[in-house]
């Protein structure tokens, strides 16, 4: 059981109004709070609009950073579909992420596998970069709100008002039942995420990373969806990726074929 911190002021105000006590704690429960302020933000991203999305198409440019030096360029095309159920536990979205303007290479995250797809064949990514999608994904406020909004173990909690990137925000923690910690900060008035911060271990450096990211320039994508049309995203301080989208639709009639390997490709060794 939970209690909130209620003042002696505060209770005894409570008295004299005749509220009992457990009402006031109730009241002032920062999850109880939380769970408010994510059903806010799940109404500015688009209410039932967002939760009942099943693809989402972005297209745009997309750019890539190595200790804040550009490395990459391209023409960026992410398709998204949201699964209705998976066995095993695996994520209920998966991704096809084109890059050029052939449209010829590929990278395809399934549920549970990955893979870079090109002329030569079908190449698995390494456990690394499946695990560092999964974590990237479990921890995205929006496949929270759209996926795990009810999952047990879940909770949200309000951690106050705040200025963030020169807006007054709502700041928001979320916390599953695997100890992952994520803080949102949401615009106070139109309750759409405005950054979002988590830290994950990498067993490579045997350390903790931070990423953070911005969402900026919301547009209505259609049914009443708002989608951010940048994005930007840094590693310990340092910017690695940046996507600027110049189109982004949902509930697109994506093949599934899109989202599986072509019959017949060659497998090729990681």
């Amino acid at each position: 059981m939970m209690f909130s911190r209620v003042t002696r002021r505060g209770f005894l105000l409570s008295v004299a109004a005749g509220i009992p006590a457990t009402s006031v704690c109730a009241a002032d429960s920062p999850r109880d709070k939380g769970r408010r302020l994510a059903e806010k933000v799940i109404g500015g991203l688009g209410g039932d609009g967002f939760r009942n999305m099943h693809t989402r198409t972005e297209i745009g440019r997309a750019y890539s950073f190595y200790r804040e030096q550009l490395t990459g360029l391209s023409i960026a095309r992410i398709y998204t579909r949201y699964e209705d159920s998976v066995e095993g536990g695996g994520l209920r979205e998966v991704q096809r992420q084109v890059f050029g303007k052939k449209q010829e290479d590929a990278v395809i995250f399934t549920a549970s596998e990955a893979f870079d797809v090109t002329y030569r064949g079908a190449k698995p990514l390494t456990d690394e970069r499946v695990k560092q999608f999964r974590e990237t994904t479990l921890h995205d406020i929006f496949y929270i709100l759209r996926e795990r909004f009810t999952e047990p173990g879940v909770e949200f909690e309000d951690a106050g008002a705040d200025i963030v990137e020169n807006q007054a925000v709502q700041t928001l923690d979320v916390f599953d039942a695997e100890n992952r910690q994520l803080r949102v900060w949401v615009n106070a008035i139109s309750f759409l995420p405005v950054k979002q911060r988590f830290r994950r271990w990498d067993p490579i450096i045997n350390d903790w990373r931070e990423e953070v990211t911005r969402y900026t320039k919301y547009r209505d994508v259609g049914h009443g969806v708002m989608w951010p049309y940048a994005t930007e995203r840094e590693r310990d301080t340092e910017k690695i990726y940046e996507m600027y989208a110049e189109h982004v639709t949902i509930d697109d009639a994506l093949a599934e074929s899109m989202f599986e390997l072509p019959n017949g490709i060659r497998i090729l060794k990681k």
